[in-house]
């Protein structure tokens, strides 16, 4: 068989086990490498054209090295072919076709041979350590990890975490936090991404779930499940709010959550630099959990509005500035604890905003039913509030109200029923006026006032409509929640950002599903315009067939 390279069996195999140990990679890994290095380093010493294998015993150290061959009549190739004749000097038995070992002697390598193995021997370790970094860390996003300050580039954070690296980047630091290199610091893992130069573990401080994580090391009922954090939200380094639920009625979620003296949520406090926390009791009540929420503000009323997923929070006056809070950040943090927006207002806006609403909604019915203003204003207060449901609400129930009756209910409903109509004529007109193509009009959940407002935006023919994407087309704008500035100053409102502005017809409340419907319905002629491949003519089995179809 092969020739033994002249070397140290033990000096390889000590070699392999280090390299394997202090890398904690497989030692199969390491033995693989240096197989590889050494078939590069003969290559260059017998020729490149040459298939030279190379295998290290690793229990013996034994390194043997040769090269295959294969075996024909006629020798073309003298590196990878051998005749017959010395094919089977080599191997008995050795026939036409066959690969054969061919034994190389012994090799001594040189300097730029054994400098050449070694690059390879390197760079495929630390490509498997780079692997094995990446799995090591690749499952455990959510986690929360304690490494040491190895430098500051940039205003990013890079921490060592033994045997990888992390990022805390500059938005993901909790403001003002001084990092110090050497200084011990814990983060969440937010993501692990493979890349050439190794793992990117990207770490946070500032995340609403580093927080959630602290009070589970902190509180230990929550880490047995006993108590849940079922929402969370962070002005990092400044306020916090969550809330907490128990799954056990003998347990108080918020007094086991800020602990004996306040002892566990100081704990937490400290570790995110002072960071004031409002522990809050949650509740399925959307109503509750946002006077909940809003501590620790007094909440008068609240109003929901479950399609526009906006609340009306209504509170006394001297506590307007309370429930805002120092630049919107009550309010803002209790928006994002509970996903709906608030707006916050006093009694007297509250009631103002009431009386202009009943004002506007009585003008409305008296001019488009032609009744008397007692008549609108008895409509308003029994919570009528558009046209639609005067024209379609169940006639027992209009009847049913105090001072109507059946045939007062069925003339108020035909009038509504004609108001109904003449606005969609004069949407009608409006919309051809505008230039808006009747085959918008045959598109399902399209009312002529959405087609008007489709034409003021450009939105004209099929083709216009259908280069829009749903999002486009459906989604509502989200206004900034109201505030003030300070408690006597007159209301603000944020300037809308580009990416608050909303669908061309995100006004009108149509679900995804129906905006899917709109725009598939608006492509179809798309389709249509590809005809599809006509299939082969049969012929005839007789010349009867034929005849029958040429006549035809």
């Amino acid at each position: 068989m092969a020739s033994a390279i002249s070397a140290n069996k033990a000096e390889l195999l000590a070699i392999a086990n280090s390299v394997a140990s202090e890398k904690m990679i497989d030692k199969s890994i390491v033995i693989e490498a240096m197989e590889e290095a050494i078939q590069k380093s003969a290559r260059n010493r017998y020729g490149a054209e040459n298939d030279i294998r190379a295998k290290l015993d690793p229990q013996t150290g034994d390194l043997t090295l040769w090269r295959v061959v294969e075996v024909v009549e006629e020798v073309e190739d003298y590196f990878k072919q051998v005749d017959l004749k010395q094919a089977q000097k080599l191997q008995d038995g050795a026939s036409i076709g066959d690969f054969i070992v061919d034994p190389l002697p012994p090799v001594d390598l040189g300097r730029i041979d054994a400098q050449s193995a070694k690059q390879v021997i390197f760079q495929k370790v630390r490509d498997a350590e780079r692997e094995r970094q990446f799995e090591e860390f690749k499952d455990r996003s959510g986690e929360v990890i304690t490494g040491v300050i190895k430098s500051v580039e940039f205003g990013h954070v890079i921490v060592n975490l033994g045997r990888a690296e992390g990022v805390i980047r500059r938005d993901q630091q909790i403001p003002r936090e001084a990092a110090r290199v050497g200084e011990r610091v814990r983060a969440l893992i937010t993501k692990v991404e493979r890349n050439n130069r190794g793992p990117q573990i990207f770490l946070s401080r500032a995340a609403p779930d580093f927080m959630r994580k602290l009070f589970a090391q902190e509180v230990p009922e929550i880490y047995d499940g006993i108590i849940e954090i079922k929402a969370a939200a962070r002005d990092p380094g400044s306020r916090a709010k969550i809330g907490v639920i128990s799954h056990d009625s003998s347990i108080d979620p918020v007094g086991a959550c800020v602990g004996m003296k306040g002892s566990r949520v100081q704990a937490v406090v400290q570790e995110l630099q002072g960071e004031k926390i409002d522990i809050i009791p949650w509740s399925e009540d959307t109503a509750t959990f946002v006077v909940n929420a809003l501590q620790p503000a007094t909440v008068a009323r609240v109003v929901l509005d479950e399609e526009e997923g906006r609340i009306e929070v209504v509170v006394p006056d001297d506590q307007l500035s309370l429930a805002i809070g120092r630049r919107g950040q009550n309010v803002r943090l209790a928006s994002q604890l509970t996903g709906h927006q608030i707006d916050i207002m006093t009694e007297e806006e509250a009631s103002e905003k009431r009386s202009k609403e009943f004002a506007e909604r009585s003008k409305m019915f008296e001019e488009e039913l032609d009744v008397d203003e007692t008549l609108s204003q008895l409509l308003v207060a029994e919570g009528f509030s558009e046209l639609e449901e005067v024209a379609y609400v169940e006639m027992a129930e209009l009847a049913a109200i105090e001072g109507f009756d059946e045939e007062l209910a069925e003339e108020l409903q035909s009038r509504a029923i004609e108001a109904l109509e003449r606005q969609e004529a004069t949407h009608r007109e409006a919309r051809r006026e505008l230039g808006v193509e009747d085959d918008l009009a045959e598109l399902p959940h399209l009312s002529e006032a959405m087609l008007v407002t489709l034409g003021k935006a450009g939105i004209k023919t099929l083709d216009d409509l259908a280069d829009l994407a749903t999002d486009e087309l459906i989604a509502k704008k989200r206004e900034a929640p109201r505030r003030r500035n300070n408690a006597d100053g007159p209301p603000m409102r944020r300037p809308q950002r580009e990416q608050d502005k909303g669908g061309v017809l995100g006004e009108y409340g149509l679900s995804e599903e129906q905006g899917n419907e709109v725009i598939m319905a608006a492509r179809a002629h798309w389709f249509e315009d590809e005809e599809p491949a006509k299939a082969p003519a049969a012929e005839p089995d007789n010349q009867e067939a034929a005849d029958a179809d040429s006549t035809q």
